[in-house]
């Protein structure tokens, strides 16, 4: 089999993908622990789904029981500009990186297939896949340090030495007995700089993340009114953060992606975007990551943003608003309404 993994790693860097490496499913015991703390904890907040069949979240051998290997495999998405520079239009607004152009499940799941294939006509019809892009109970993070990927840093993002943090994961599960690979130490060393960063201490210690204050759950999971503490935070970020990711020191030698659909697209003014009809936000979404946040939790987003940049035009837009049928909605648009007149009013 090691030939065969050999060939493999060639075939997937030919169609693209950054690293590959393999691990055994049973390769995350220690991780499974910490899923069962941080579950127990609350940390999860709304995300019900990581609670939910947490046995095989913790143990992706209770998934399939055939399975011998899991190939994990990192596409990046390496932005080719600077995230957090600072925004010169206060109509537009911060977009996380991964979700700044088309939705990384679809592009990176057509790949996927492909190697899929490939492998299972160098393998035969004697052996079994299944392929997953976030879609699968599994760790991805735990099991890519485990196949030699990168370690989970302070921030629990994936760290790849020579590729840094902006890395999409994927995986193959396979009844196919592959060589693993070695897993990748802890080289986070004294450095704080992602624990230091975060605008709402949602780091709350080294390896330890309570998403219930983080901007990215806040801004894409968490439904119904986001906590007024928070809401200040937020700054212009319209969707998702990616303040740990880039300070991370380990960036310095990323490339920046040469996968056109991963790269920036312009989005309307926010005062435009806002005024959007149920027909007008799904036109402009598709192929968008941004179509899971739904208009209602989009229009929030945006009201938070405009109060925070404080821009006097979005008044009347914010009015109108503010006395919308959505509760949630109408209450996002008096709070935006309230920090400009009262930014204003110091001004």
């Amino acid at each position: 089999m090691s030939a065969l993994k050999q060939t493999l790693t060639t075939e997937a860097k030919a169609i693209g993908f950054a690293k590959i490496g393999v691990c055994r499913p049973t390769d995350i015991a220690e991780a499974g622990a910490r899923l069962h703390a941080f579950v127990a904890a609350g940390h999860h907040g709304q995300m019900e789904w990581l609670a939910d069949r947490i046995e095989w979240r913790s143990d992706p051998s209770a998934l399939w029981p055939e399975a011998k290997s899991m190939i994990m495999l990192a596409d990046l998405y390496t932005p080719n500009h600077d995230p957090l520079a600072i925004l010169q239009e206060k109509s537009r607004a911060a977009i996380s990186v991964y979700a700044q152009n088309k939705d990384y499940h679809d592009v990176v799941k057509k790949r996927l297939k492909r190697l899929g294939r490939w492998l299972l006509e160098q393998a035969g019809e004697d052996h079994q896949i299944k392929v997953f892009v976030d879609t699968a109970p599994v760790m991805e993070k735990p099991l890519a340090q485990a196949a030699g990927l990168g370690w989970q840093g302070k921030s629990t993002i994936l760290i790849e030495p020579k590729r840094g943090t902006w890395s999409f994961l994927a995986n193959i599960v396979t009844t196919l007995d592959l060589p693993p690979g070695e897993a990748v130490k802890d080289r986070c060393g004294s450095c704080t700089r992602c624990i230091d960063s975060c605008p709402t201490q949602a780091i709350n210690a080294p390896y330890q993340l309570d998403a219930r204050r983080c901007i990215a759950y806040l801004t894409i999971e968490h439904a119904g009114s986001i906590p007024l503490k928070y809401r200040r935070a937020i700054g212009d970020r319209l969707y998702g953060c990616d303040e740990c990711l880039d300070v991370c020191p380990w960036n310095k030698w990323a490339q920046a992606t040469e996968e056109l659909k991963f790269q920036a697209r312009d989005w309307p003014p926010l005062i435009e975007m806002l005024d959007w009809n149920e027909t007008q936000f799904k036109q402009h979404m598709v192929g968008s990551p941004m179509r899971r946040l739904k208009l209602g939790r989009f229009k929030r987003n945006i009201c938070v943003v405009l109060g925070n940049l404080g821009d006097r035009q979005a008044i009347p837009m914010l009015e109108k608003y503010s006395r919308h049928a959505d509760a949630m909605i109408a209450e996002h648009a008096q709070w935006a309404l309230q920090q400009i007149r009262e930014t204003s009013i110091v001004l």
